[in-house]
């Protein structure tokens, strides 16, 4: 079946079985490879994305439920305010170590950010404990968030 998707501002047909989970179109069908396959059970969160504006693990996801939403993924999250805020506070933190699970980390954030500009150490740790980092670096994830929230 063909469903249209508007990813990232950029309408996109793909002719796909409807329950194909959204984060295999993302990558393998329009190329955007930002969002990372983890766990495929939606407990890990690298494959985050935004569908209108709310973060979704993409590999649970079907495509058929991201039909007529805005889709945005870590490549154009740099566009949001909360976005560009906190992908500047990843960098003046220095936040990445291998970098995997960062894109979902982001995306998470700037969702919070974007509904909570001033969050507490609780509310960071409530939201950001769908996303897994092996590296744990919890501690300058949080910074960064904070960092991100003082900057508005």
């Amino acid at each position: 079946m063909s469903y249209d998707l508007l990813v990232n501002g950029v309408k996109h047909s793909v002719d796909v079985d409807g329950d194909i989970p959204l984060l295999w179109i993302i990558r393998d069908s329009i190329g955007l490879t930002g969002t990372k396959f983890g766990c495929g059970i939606a407990m890990c969160g690298a494959c985050t994305v935004h569908v209108d504006g709310v973060p979704m693990r993409s590999c649970v996801l079907p495509v058929a439920e991201a039909v007529s939403k805005q889709i945005t993924t870590i490549e154009a999250i740099g566009k949001t305010e909360a976005g560009a805020r906190v992908q500047k506070a990843w960098l003046d933190i220095d936040v990445v170590q291998c970098g995997y699970c960062q894109s979902g980390q982001i995306m998470s954030a700037a969702a919070l950010l974007a509904t909570n500009p001033s969050p507490a150490d609780e509310d960071i740790d409530a939201v950001m404990a769908g996303n897994i980092c092996r590296c744990g670096t919890y501690p300058r994830i949080r910074a960064a968030i904070k960092l991100a929230a003082e900057a508005r």
